[in-house]
């Protein structure tokens, strides 16, 4: 009799197990796979990141420096020195610009970005982050939801529109080994759209990005580093490790927390709103490299064509001068004695007069 319920027992389990949906079976299935897929993801980031704490690539910028300045530089991608971050607009195979990158990495969720505030002073609180969705309806960026997951097609990634970035620079004195450093803190991406009555075109900062959560995905990426030479490359972090970006300073911070930014003027003054400009960022140019020069311990990059004196031509002028001066004091100066008004003869120089004669024998 125990025998029979037990086996009457194992077949109302097994038809139980047969009358569960398909439907329900697979979306386990389904779950199971997606669970998998997470863990991972997240032990090849884990391995990442773990990679790049042990062989680090570029320092950090230490907490207890005795000297730093912050400044803000715009970064226009119209310039040649830039331009590598602009191409290719849209992505070809696995190259794609920075603008791009970035935009995949932050709707994919592996990078957070923050809020670009009114004053332009970035910051990296957790109330400052924004959503990926709410900056696509700001600027209305198409997007489509599938299974959850927000979808954007790179014809639809704005990367065009892109024409330049705000970059935050911290220039600093390390004294641990006595070096003077620059170290890029924060990207800015800023969207350049032509008005539609012609006028002049409205810039549109989409969000901050602290670079320390960007760097350890730029050395996956390159940037044309010549228009010469096709082959050569670089990493967009060696790119920006190396400061190879310029720009021009339009903020930088002082002693009273607050920005030194473009002086305000009318319309009818903006030639001199620009010279005025022009002036400070001249004078904090000039000041961040006096401090780099006049620093103990500083010894500035060379090359092999740094070798090779360069003479310029006015000292070529003043060597050439000083070399007749000194072949003119090498020869014997002898000068033909004067009668003076006497009859007598008198002789300028006190040396005697001496005449060589060949005689014929």
């Amino acid at each position: 009799m125990k025998r029979v319920l037990f086996f009457i027992m194992i077949a109302l389990v097994a038809q139980s197990a047969m009358a569960q949906p398909k439907a329900r079976r697979q979306q386990a299935q389904a779950q199971k796979q997606q669970q998998s897929q997470t863990a991972t993801q997240q032990q090849n980031q884990g391995i990442s990141q773990r990679a790049r704490l042990m062989y680090p690539t570029s320092l950090d910028m230490p907490e207890d420096v005795v000297w730093r300045r912050d400044i803000y530089r715009e970064i226009n991608l119209d310039d040649e020195a830039n331009s590598g971050l602009y191409y290719p607009v849209e992505p070809i195979d696995k190259q794609m610009n920075l603008f791009t990158y970035v935009f995949k990495l932050a709707l994919n969720g592996y990078i957070p970005v923050y809020e670009y505030r009114l004053d332009g002073n970035e910051s990296f609180s957790d109330s400052s982050k924004v959503a990926i969705k709410t900056m696509l309806d700001n600027y209305h960026i198409l997007y489509e939801t599938r299974d959850g997951k927000i979808r954007v097609e790179n014809s639809d990634i704005p990367s065009a529109e892109v024409k330049m970035y705000y970059l935050k620079e911290s220039a600093y004195y390390d004294q641990s080994n006595a070096q003077f450093r620059r170290k890029v803190m924060a990207l800015c991406p800023v969207m350049v759209r032509e008005d539609d009555f012609g006028g002049e075109a409205a810039k549109y900062p989409l969000f901050w990005v602290k670079y320390t959560d960007l760097e350890p995905y730029l050395s996956r990426q390159s940037v044309q580093a010549s228009d010469l030479n096709n082959a050569a490359t670089m990493t967009l972090e060696d790119y920006f490790t190396l400061n190879h970006y310029q720009g021009k300073i339009y903020k930088a911070g002082n002693r009273m927390s607050q920005t030194q930014q473009r002086p305000q003027f009318g319309d009818f003054d903006m030639k001199s709103a620009d010279n005025a400009a022009k002036k400070e960022q001249e004078k904090i140019e000039k000041e961040l490299l006096a401090f780099e020069r006049g620093m103990f311990g500083h010894t500035p990059q060379r090359d092999s064509l740094d070798s090779i004196a360069k003479i310029q031509p006015e000292n070529e002028k003043v060597s050439k001068k000083s070399s007749r001066s000194s072949r003119r004091t090498r020869a014997p100066k002898v000068k033909s004695s004067k009668k003076s008004s006497d009859g007598g003869a008198s002789s300028s120089s006190s040396a005697p007069r001496v005449s060589v004669r060949r005689q014929r024998h």
